[in-house]
This record gives structure tokens, C-alpha cells and sequence, in this order.
């Protein structure tokens, strides 16, 4: 991947990829390719929900802060 894929881009591909892999009718050098392809794109899902948990985590923490000052 030259540039990381947004959250939305990398979730609709992911999406197309697991249609055509349930889909069928691939051959099995196709289909590998699509997996991998798939692999890196749950990736970076994975890790733009990592960073969002992250965010979020530590507004929460934040706020707990203010409020127990």
C-alpha cells in the first residue's frame, strides 16, 4: 500500500474481498491473493480502531481528571 487506506476505504475493500472469496468460482492462486490482500486491509481497520480506542481512552481518562479535581 503506497498511502494508508482511511477507515471507510479499507472497510468497503474488505468488504468486496470476503463477497468474492464466499463467492467462489476463483482459482486457488486467485483466491490466495484476495486473502492476503485481505489480510492487509483488516490491518489497517485494525489499526485505525486501535488508535480511535486509544483516543478515546484517554478523553475518558481526562475528563475522570477534571472531574476529581
Amino acid at each position: 500500500m503506497s498511502a494508508e487506506l482511511g477507515f471507510e476505504q479499507a472497510r468497503e475493500e474488505l468488504a468486496g474481498i470476503v463477497a468474492q472469496l464466499e463467492a467462489g468460482g476463483l482459482s486457488l492462486e486467485e483466491s490466495l491473493a484476495l486473502w492476503k490482500r485481505g489480510e492487509e486491509v483488516a490491518a489497517v481497520c485494525t489499526r485505525w480502531l486501535d488508535e480511535a480506542r486509544a483516543q478515546l481512552n484517554a478523553a475518558v481518562e481526562a475528563a475522570q481528571e477534571v472531574d476529581n479535581d
